[in-house]
């Protein structure tokens, strides 16, 4: 690495709107096999609309082709690394290799506090595995698996344990979800398992599914303990990266909104199992848990609403629209007041980090909705997302949920249970006017609604991209030099050594929290520092310091 400082002119920041987002979409098709490119090219959207309602058709929840290398994860990481994990007192038991259960041992840094439980039991500092080895390849890991299960229940005495199927549990036939029944009925504690092994399904969003079935017969609706609150919520597609959860809970508290559950950002069993009498659930992250919701209205009557937390604009935003749902005056009156107090700082930090970073470009390929939600971030800095995609999306994440009678269901969505959901005779009690959850609308707020990423995108010049490859991420960071770039750690490296900044939204690195208002205000602060410090200016690759060498053959 040589150190060169190049700096931008004014002419050099601007080259992007001379750019024709048509021709990269096809310079970048082009380098491909005509049958790869004819799937890729689905895949990769110069964002338009066809109609009043509808964007171009993107596809998404396909399968990776073979030889790209992807940002994805697996199966199992979505359903033990994404849903399962932040919860402290279920212990979370990998069935296979040691590899499987490290890699998603607190790799997103989710955060907890045992504190708000009378046990004060957590277990995610803890990584449990039976370390599958040749011989139980060969021979069958039940009786490791029962072991197993019997040896944690000895040390801690948990109030409950999931087992989680890895790729060569599937492979060999080991029946999880007998050994669960067994051990539960010997020890006298809830015990499941999960068939989620990694190969199964599209993506990490497989897992998710697989997850939020297990929560929905296993855990939630178990306990009928009506809480004191005056307006009661679930949190639903938080995970408490960074602390972001617990920065949600200060404001909602602060509004006078009390959370019966989070699924599962600093969760519990006891939470989870509670979560039926709620009053409403708010869902964050769509992708990942629109499923509970759903099933959660279908037993419960418990209706759900999209909202957002990520960036101050977008939290005013969903407090008001839960104030609204509600219909309460005095929560409405509460809700502007907290809201006032806690912009104030907001626009301080504003007013003093927009000028420095007005007209800058992101792009961002994460999951869950992150790469929707930080838009809203970037916007209150004065900048622009370019391009933007997940990992794991359905359509409907991109398009919004209108587009859902028009999905068609292949073998791979086929592959996860879909759950027959009917109103529980006893428990079954909707919290709204029945006319209101068959419109799907309550005091103008629209239940159940989501309109996709799409949608907040700059129409004609920005990118949807679903499950963008490396190849992609290197050819859109050299025709379109963006101020910064967003994605996991598999990219992070690849980025940077490109002389771009490069912020890790799934775990946020050491960051954090980002979510709300004092969350917005360290998200500002964190990125004029990476877009604006001079280092980047200074990387050069050896190839681009040295000139190329050359050959030919002796016999040439």
């Amino acid at each position: 690495m040589e150190l060169m400082p190049k700096e931008k002119t004014a002419e050099e920041t601007d080259f992007r709107k001379d750019i024709d987002p048509q021709g990269v979409k096809k310079e970048i098709m082009d380098k491909y096999p005509p049958k790869v490119a004819r799937k890729r090219s689905k895949q990769f959207i110069v964002n338009k609309k066809v109609d009043e309602e509808n964007y171009e058709e993107i596809q998404a929840n396909v399968r990776t082709i073979p030889g790209i290398i992807s940002q994805r994860g697996c199966c199992y990481a979505g359903c033990k690394g994404v849903v399962m994990g932040p919860t402290r007192d279920i212990i979370n038991l990998t069935h296979g290799p040691i590899g499987c259960g490290f890699y998603s041992w607190l790799t997103r840094r989710n955060q907890t506090d045992p504190s708000t439980t009378p046990d004060h039991d957590n277990f995610m500092t803890y990584c449990f595995s039976t370390d599958m080895q040749d011989r139980e390849i060969v021979f069958g890991g039940e009786k490791k698996l029962k072991a197993a299960i019997q040896e944690a229940y000895d040390i801690f005495k948990p109030k409950m344990i999931s087992v989680f199927s890895t790729c060569p549990v599937g492979l060999i036939g080991d029946d999880v979800h007998a050994v669960s029944r067994e051990m539960e009925e010997k020890l006298g504690i809830t015990i499941f398992g999960f068939s989620c092994e990694g190969y199964k399904g599209v993506s990490q969003s497989a897992g998710h599914h697989v997850a939020n079935n297990g929560l929905f017969m296993h855990v939630i609706g178990k306990d009928d303990t009506v809480q004191e609150g005056e307006y009661k919520v679930n949190l639903l597609g938080e995970y408490n990266i960074g602390g972001d959860g617990f920065e949600i809970d200060r404001v909602l508290n602060a509004c006078g909104i009390k959370i019966i559950s989070t699924f599962s950002g600093n969760s519990s069993v006891d939470h989870f199992a509670n979560s039926h009498t709620s009053d409403l659930n708010l869902v964050m992250c769509h992708r990942s848990i629109n499923y509970v919701a759903d099933m959660m209205e279908q037993k419960f009557g418990i209706p759900w609403i999209k909202i957002n937390f990520i960036g101050a604009r977008a939290t005013s935003d969903s407090l008001r629209k839960i104030a609204q749902y509600y219909g309460d005056q005095k929560l409405i009156d509460r809700v502007e007041e907290v809201i006032a107090k806690e912009m104030a700082p907001v626009e301080k930090a504003q007013a003093e980090i927009r000028p420095r970073l007005e007209g800058k470009v992101a792009m961002m390929f994460v999951g869950g909705s992150r790469a929707h939600h930080y838009q809203e971030l970037f916007s209150e800095m004065g900048m622009k997302t370019l391009a933007a995609g997940y990992e794991f999306a359905h359509r409907d994440d991109y398009e919004g949920r209108h587009v859902l009678p028009r999905v068609k269901v292949d073998a791979d969505s086929r592959n996860i249970d879909e759950l027959e959901i009917h109103k529980d005779p006893e428990r079954y009690h909707p919290r709204i006017d029945e006319k209101e959850l068959e419109a799907e609308e309550r005091h103008g707020i629209m239940l159940k609604a989501y309109e996709g990423m799409m949608a907040d995108m700059e129409e004609g010049s920005s990118f949807s991209i679903d499950d963008i490859s490396q190849y992609e991420t290197e050819k859109m960071i050299e025709l379109y030099k963006p101020d910064i770039f967003c994605a996991g750690v598999k990219e992070k490296y690849m980025v940077q050594k490109q002389g771009v900044p490069m912020k890790q939204l799934h775990s946020y690195d050491s960051g954090g929290p980002y979510a709300a208002y004092k969350g917005a205000v360290n998200f500002y602060h964190e990125i004029d520092r990476m877009i604006n410090t001079k280092v980047w200016s200074y990387i050069r690759a050896p190839w681009e310091k040295n000139p190329e060498l050359a050959a030919m053959y002796a016999n040439e």
